[in-house]
């Protein structure tokens, strides 16, 4: 009788891990210890150091935009930052935003919070980006602000999206969930001459707090309005009426605000992965290279790279297309995905367009023919796992898999 030694088989890989070490873990405890685990002096540090992040980083050579004071605020997810930036613009009925349809549902039903109506537009299918020509095209009497997502961690076209603001007189609030520590034109995403900017720390993103986000900002009132916003619209910091040493339990409410504040638990969290994160970009970017070099030869579209010399891809995710080569012979997307996930990767797809959702499609009576790129993008897109905890034998695992499934 023959016994069959057949190797073990490797454990299932992951689409995404978080990297949370030994300083993560001391910075939530000295925070449970401390006996203040909601919003207060943790998340307040968290803030001020995520300011001080993007400063100190701001190259002196090219000069960061706009003026007055770098806000960051603490929320409890990027789509609360979302909201409280388009709120604190003043958007509401009857107002339109621009966003591409290429994008988490995140990005637009923030505008529908607001009783506003949401004009999705395509991509420019080289970079994945929202397309600023199409933004043009879709501009109306109602529009009052454009939203781009820097897709995947690659940067938009700042330059063309400010231009088309400033020509329309919009507003520009830039879904930057991706893109810490992305760069365009040498300065960090955070930087630029937006009315805001909003970071998420979800579990899987570039850096994480669990659940968390970002409002970034050097607009005094709209910082001080989602101030307010972001915690009942009480006109006090409740940190401040908790600890201090006299009376002060009187507060106001002075508009119907939300839920949006992060705890300290979560920024504990944020303190310390704050301090890692251009070590786990290098990482990402090392994993990237790898993938460029050893998939380059397969019928792939591979990720794009910067456009401008120098510049910071954060590679929040590695994303390849079937080209035209793969589908004529026979190679369709979700036999790619299976063949992966047969052979123990898990992959994922960024994104379902959001006018192939019932919700955008019915209200909006939306046509995938309306928006060509995204949808040719999404019918042949697979998502790579990229992340700091894989190692090299991850990676291989990764290509080889690929290349497998591609038949090489």
């Amino acid at each position: 009788m023959s016994i069959d030694h057949k190797p073990p088989a490797l454990p299932f890989l992951p689409f995404a891990l978080p990297e949370i070490g030994e300083e993560e873990i001391a910075e939530v405890v000295d925070t449970l210890r401390s006996g203040w685990v909601t919003t207060g002096p943790k998340a307040r540090q968290f803030e001020q150091a995520f300011a001080a992040y993007l400063i100190h980083h701001a190259d002196s050579h090219v000069g960061a935009e706009g003026t007055g004071e770098l806000h960051a605020i603490a929320v409890n997810s990027a789509t609360a930052g979302l909201h409280l930036a388009l709120e604190a613009l003043g958007i509401g009925p009857g107002d339109e935003v621009i966003t591409t349809t290429h994008t988490f549902t995140a990005t637009a039903e923030v505008v529908r919070y607001l009783g506003a109506d949401v004009k999705l537009v395509d991509i420019d299918p080289a970079t994945l980006n929202i397309d600023p020509a199409a933004i043009e095209a879709a501009i109306t009497p109602r529009t009052k602000a454009i939203m781009p997502v820097h897709y995947a961690g690659l940067a938009v076209d700042m330059g063309a999206i400010h231009a088309i603001a400033h020509k329309h007189g919009l507003k520009v609030v830039e879904d930057a969930a991706h893109a810490l520590p992305t760069t365009w034109k040498g300065q960090l995403i955070g930087l630029h001459d937006s009315d805001a900017i909003v970071f998420s720390f979800y579990a899987n993103k570039t850096m994480t707090t669990g659940e968390g986000g970002m409002l970034v900002t050097r607009n005094a009132a709209l910082a001080a309005r989602a101030k307010v916003m972001r915690l009942h619209g009480i006109n006090r910091d409740a940190f401040d009426r908790f600890t201090a040493k006299v009376p002060s339990w009187y507060y106001e409410i002075v508009a119907p605000g939300f839920k949006y504040n992060l705890t300290d638990i979560a920024a504990s969290l944020g303190l310390q992965q704050l301090q890692r994160i251009d070590g786990f970009q290098r990482k990402r970017e090392h994993i990237a290279q790898r993938f460029d070099a050893a998939l380059a030869d397969l019928p792939l579209v591979l990720p794009p790279r910067p456009v401008h010399e120098g510049d910071v891809h954060a590679w929040h995710l590695y994303v390849v297309r079937l080209s035209d080569e793969a589908i004529a012979q026979g190679i369709t997307r979700d036999g790619f995905i299976e063949s992966l996930f047969a052979d123990g990767i898990g992959v994922s797809v960024h994104y379902i367009p959001l006018h192939l959702h019932p919700y955008w499609k019915d209200r909006y009576d939306l046509q995938p023919e309306t928006f060509p790129h995204s949808q040719k993008a999404y019918e042949r897109m697979v998502s790579l796992p990229l992340y700091t905890r894989m190692s090299e034998a991850d990676t291989d695992r990764v290509i080889a898999a690929v290349r497998k499934a591609l038949g090489r």
